[in-house]
Parts: C-alpha cells; sequence; structure tokens
C-alpha cells in the first residue's frame, strides 16, 4: 500500500510558511544591538525546522539556505559571532528568499540557480559562509554511543509501496537524526540491562559497559529541564487544521437554518387553538439556539487583524530605508477581530494607505527639525469594534493635507470646485481617478493609481473610508467596515408596497414628527428639527423611486448615523426587528446606489438591504453643492 505524501506535503507548507512569519516578526522586533537569547532561540528553531522538513521532502535548496541561516545563528548564540544591523538586513532578504523557494517547492517548479549562489555569495561576504557551508560527509558519521540514525536508500519496484522519502536526505538531516534532532538530553550513564535488552537470549549479548553513575534524582532532573515561565502551562493541542471551503459552507448551512426559521415564526403567527403557546415557545427556544449556534460559527470565520498589520512593520522599514525618513510605526488594537472574508481584502488598500502617508505625509528629517519636530515620524496603524462595524485607522504625524495643492488639481483635472466647500469634501477628491498632486512620478507613487482604488475596494466590502487632516500636524485615513458579510441584524421597513431592511447599527432611534417640526430650506430640500439640531430629511420614497405616503401627520422618521453624518430617513411604516442573511447581488447585477444586497423574509419575500452610508453621503454632497 502506497502512502500519499499530499497531506505531508500540505502541512509542511503551511507549517513553513508559519515559520518565516515568525522569524521576520522576531527580526523585525529584535535590537540588533542587544539581542536577547529568547530571540535568537526562537530564529534558529524556526529555520531549524524548516530544514528539517525541507530534507525530509527533498526540498535541497530549501535546506541548504536555512543551514546557513541556522549556522550563523548559532554562532551569534553562542557569542561566537555578532548580531549587527547589516547581518539582520541580509537575514530579512533570505527569508525573502526563502518563500521564494517555497513557492517554487510548492509549485514543483526549479529557482534560478544563479540566484541561490548569489544568495549564499551575499553571506559568505559577511564572513558567515564557510563556517556555515561545511556540513561532514554522511559516510563519515558513525555512532558508538546508542543513538540511531534513520537513513534513505534506493527504491525498487517492490519497495515503493513502502517509501517515504522521496529523495535521498541531506547530509546535515542526517547529522541531525544522529543528534537526536535536539530532543534528547545526553545521560551519564545507560541503565542495567534487563531482560528485555537481552532480547530473551535469541540475541548475541552487547558488550557491557561499567555502570559509573546512578539515575539523577527528581530534583536534579526538574532542574535541568528548561524552566516553564510560572501561570503559563503547557498549551494542549486543542486546535485542528479546517479548510476555508468547509467553514464557508458551514456559514452558508447556518444561513439558511436562520431563514428556515423565520419563516416557522411567520408561520407560528396565524396557528391558534391549544397547541399555539407550545408551540410558540418551542419556536422562541429554536430562535435562541439558532443565534448562539449563528454566533458560534461566525466567531470560527473571525480573526484578529494582527494578520494584517503584521506585515506592516516590514514595509514601514523597507520604505522608510528607501525613502530616507525615520518613521516608526505604532501598532493598536491588533486583537480585534473581523470576517477572514475582510482581512483578505484589506491588505492592498491597507498598504496603500501605509505607503502614502509615508511617502507623501512623513517629512524629511530637515524639513521635521525645521518645523520643530521629531526627526522621526509615527505612522499609527489602529483597530477597534464600534457597534456592528470595525473602525480601521491609518494615521500620521506629518505635514497633512494641502487644501490649496488639491483644490488646483481638481480645477486642473476639470471636477467642480468652489472655495467655500468644507473640508471633508476637499479632503475626498483624491479619491478622483487619475487624482496625485505630487511634484514628480516615483516607482512609489505620483501617477494617480491607487487612491480611488482604495476607495472601490473598501466600497466593494460594505465600507466606506474618511478623512481628517490638520496642516502641520498629520492625517489620517478612517476605513469603516461591517463586523461580518454573512448575517446582520436589521429593521424591516415600509416604503410604498415593498420592504426594506435597515442595518440596525446604523439607527439612533426612531420618532414620529410634530407638525413644526418639519421646515423646508430654499435649495436644500425639508429639515427636521430634533433637540435642537436639524437634521437633513431624506424620503426614502424620493430615494427608490417609488410612491409612498404623503400625509405629513403620518411621517415616521428613522434618526442615522453614517460616519459624522446624521440624517432622518422617512419611511412608511416600521414592521420590525429581524436577523437576516445577506445575498449579494452583484453577481447577477450591476451594483446599484444605495442598495448593498438582499435578503429572503420569514414570508418567502425578498427584501432589498439599504446601504444607509451611500445614502447619507449622496445627500450631504447634493446639499453642499
Amino acid at each position: 500500500m502506497s502512502i500519499d505524501l499530499a497531506q505531508f506535503f500540505q502541512t509542511f507548507f503551511e507549517e513553513a510558511t508559519d515559520h518565516l512569519a515568525d522569524m521576520e516578526r522576531l527580526l523585525l522586533h529584535m535590537d540588533t544591538a542587544a539581542p536577547t537569547a529568547d530571540e535568537l532561540d526562537s530564529v534558529f528553531r524556526a529555520a531549524h525546522s524548516i530544514k528539517g522538513g525541507a530534507g525530509i521532502f527533498g526540498f535541497t535548496r530549501l535546506s541548504g539556505l536555512t543551514h546557513v541561516l541556522e549556522s550563523h545563528l548559532d554562532l551569534i548564540r553562542s557569542g561566537k559571532a555578532r548580531m549587527t544591523e547589516a547581518i539582520a538586513d541580509e537575514l530579512l532578504q533570505a527569508v525573502d528568499y526563502l518563500r521564494l523557494l517555497l513557492q517554487c517547492c510548492r509549485d514543483s517548479c526549479e529557482p534560478d540557480e544563479a540566484e541561490y549562489q548569489s544568495m549564499l555569495q551575499r553571506f559568505e561576504q559577511l564572513g558567515i559562509g564557510a563556517c556555515a557551508t561545511a556540513t561532514p560527509p554522511a559516510t563519515a558519521l558513525e555512532s558508538d554511543d546508542g543513538s540511531f540514525g534513520l537513513f534513505a536508500a534506493p527504491l525498487t519496484a517492490a519497495d515503493e509501496g513502502f517509501g517515504f522519502f522521496v529523495s535521498p536526505p541531506a547530509p546535515e538531516l542526517v547529522e541531525d537524526a544522529i543528534d537526536g534532532f535536539g530532543l534528547f538530553a545526553p545521560l551519564d550513564a545507560a541503565p542495567a540491562p534487563t531482560a528485555v535488552d537481552e532480547g530473551f537470549g535469541f540475541f548475541e549479548p552487547m558488550p557491557e559497559k561499567p555502570l559509573t553513575a546512578v539515575v539523577a534524582p527528581a530534583e536534579a532532573v526538574k532542574a535541568a529541564a528548561p524552566a516553564r515561565e510560572a501561570g503559563k502551562p503547557a498549551p494542549d493541542a486543542a486546535s485542528i487544521r479546517v479548510s476555508v471551503e468547509r467553514v464557508d459552507q458551514l456559514i452558508n448551512l447556518v444561513g439558511e437554518l436562520v431563514i428556515t426559521q423565520a419563516m416557522l415564526a411567520e408561520t407560528g403567527q396565524h396557528v391558534e387553538g391549544p397547541v399555539a403557546e407550545r408551540l410558540q415557545n418551542s419556536l422562541n427556544l429554536l430562535e435562541r439556539n439558532t443565534r448562539d449556534l449563528q454566533e458560534a460559527v461566525m466567531s470560527i470565520r473571525m480573526l484578529p487583524i494582527s494578520f494584517v498589520f503584521n506585515r506592516f512593520p516590514r514595509v514601514v522599514r523597507d520604505l522608510s530605508h528607501k525613502l530616507g525618513k525615520g518613521v516608526e510605526l505604532v501598532i493598536q488594537g491588533e486583537g480585534t477581530e473581523l470576517d477572514r472574508g475582510l482581512i483578505e481584502k484589506l491588505v492592498d488598500p491597507l498598504t496603500h494607505l501605509v505607503r502614502n502617508s509615508i511617502d507623501h505625509g512623513i517629512e524629511s528629517p530637515e524639513k521635521r527639525r525645521a518645523a520643530g519636530k521629531p526627526e522621526r515620524g509615527t505612522v499609527v496603524l489602529r483597530a477597534s469594534q464600534q457597534g456592528g462595524n470595525i473602525v480601521v485607522e491609518v494615521s500620521d504625524d506629518g505635514a497633512g493635507l494641502n487644501r490649496e495643492r488639491i483644490l488646483a488639481k481638481a480645477l486642473e483635472n476639470g471636477l467642480p470646485v468652489n472655495e467655500a466647500m468644507a473640508d471633508a469634501d476637499v479632503w475626498q477628491m483624491i479619491f478622483a481617478p487619475g487624482f496625485s498632486t505630487a511634484a514628480e512620478v516615483t516607482d512609489v507613487s505620483g501617477r494617480g493609481v491607487g487612491m480611488d482604488v482604495v476607495k472601490r475596494n473598501i466600497a466593494d466590502l460594505g465600507g466606506r473610508i474618511e478623512i481628517s487632516s490638520v496642516a502641520g500636524q498629520g492625517a489620517s485615513f478612517i476605513i469603516r467596515l461591517p463586523l461580518t458579510l454573512a448575517i446582520l441584524d436589521g429593521m424591516s421597513v415600509a416604503v410604498g408596497q415593498e420592504v426594506f431592511i435597515i442595518p440596525l447599527t446604523y439607527i439612533l432611534e426612531s420618532l414620529q414628527p410634530g407638525p413644526g417640526d418639519i421646515r423646508r430650506v430654499a435649495g436644500k430640500g425639508e429639515v427636521v428639527h430634533v433637540r435642537g439640531d436639524y437634521l437633513p430629511l431624506i424620503p426614502l420614497f424620493d430615494v427608490l423611486g417609488l410612491r409612498g405616503v404623503h400625509d405629513p401627520a403620518t411621517r415616521i422618521l428613522l434618526l442615522v448615523q453614517a460616519g459624522e453624518h446624521k440624517a432622518a430617513l422617512q419611511v412608511d411604516d416600521l414592521l420590525g426587528q429581524h436577523q437576516v442573511v445577506i445575498k449579494s447581488l452583484e453577481s447577477n447585477y450591476r451594483r446599484v446606489p444605495g442598495v448593498s444586497g438582499a435578503t429572503v423574509m420569514g414570508d418567502g419575500r425578498v427584501a432589498l438591504i439599504l446601504d444607509v452610508a451611500d445614502i447619507v453621503h449622496a445627500s450631504h454632497t447634493a446639499q453642499a453643492a
């Protein structure tokens, strides 16, 4: 019976990717002038683990380069070499190249040999190649101390069903096997032979060595073992790897269960007689259990945003060195969780915003000194949860946005502008296609490609982006995203004969205005007076092109807030609160302004989910024009 190695390969690729991420993170946060023993040990173990797995599966270049890294790290650990900034840079470059080699192993392609040799030569130029690449041949390795090793031999046709090694192991892997992979501590003496050791008389006896020491007592063993930090018990093997497709399938099934539960609740309202109360109690229990199941399943798909944030220390480090700027990255709220689908699509927009902050926002050291600022600028990545939204902020303490330059560029590009525009509206102009205020085009920025894509990508995720800026103090880009893309709590409202869903996260309150609370402003439409504030009134029947109820005495208003803007949405009736499953429309229909998706109601009808942020922003823009 042959063994399918596909699952072992996949496990190795996943674990190697994690080890490379750990190596990069540790090297970026390491104080190269005084690295701690724990940091060096952790980087060493990551390289050693990759080398061992690569050797087993016959990835010789991958195991060879990690052996070079491991050998030099071992010299640094033992104090025979010193960590420097230059060596840390080379190690980071090696991590990048190891990722390339790992991808080649995945794709069964051959990496460029000249590039591989060049990487080895770069380490030799640092004075570390000679000691790292020298390994004794496998044939010279012998063991006379009772240890054992596993060796691969060429397979015959009869042996193929029992083969595990796909190629002969690298010499350094054989060396590790004889050393026990570092898993065993040497004993001063072996225990006395027993009947089992003697082979029950079936084998010739081995020459005995005199027993010169006894096994150390328990206290000594404890002292020799690595001490575990107090309060941190050994982690249990309580996690498994599950494909994203299986999680998505489970979420889809839970979504269908939510719809079925809503249909049963709708049917239960029409049941009368002795069983009505029992049925209603059962339906209430089903609703609670369904919600608990939904929350549990959704939590499986939630990931901390650190999966995105952890890649930016490297981005900031490389780009700041390239531009000759000193930049410190501050990360806050990295434990904030959001939907995996959002995390994967958030990488590109955040990368562009961070690069933009360093290139356009942070000034050169000379300009910062002249402005009385510290030479090193600061870029802050911050995440938090506000209600049912995730807020991600990219801010810097640079020069801020230049209002006059933006207006001049907008006028040059033919965009409608006027001097009385609010700052928030001026800042939004940088999201126009082809818009750039850079004086020259570089390989970092200046072509006007990117900010419009950032806004479109955020909108595709059901989110929005806002900007705040103070000249000379810096700028902030604030992204607001839904907590999940699958299920939300919403209020169903009637507009004419149609039913729509408004997400509860936008709703502040509902009210029925008095006769004197609504005023008309010339050229601006209607506003409603609410506790001293005048809010724009948005009749949804006008926005959606429907025939609604026009009797002012029966108006029902929903006060909503989208970002910094508040408004009152006029509807004909409030139908109730529901948990709804979001169904995307874009696979079959073009995107409709003011609509973010659809759902199936308990009575089987399809209701559109309104994009409140889009509706409020459109109203605000129209009033400001």
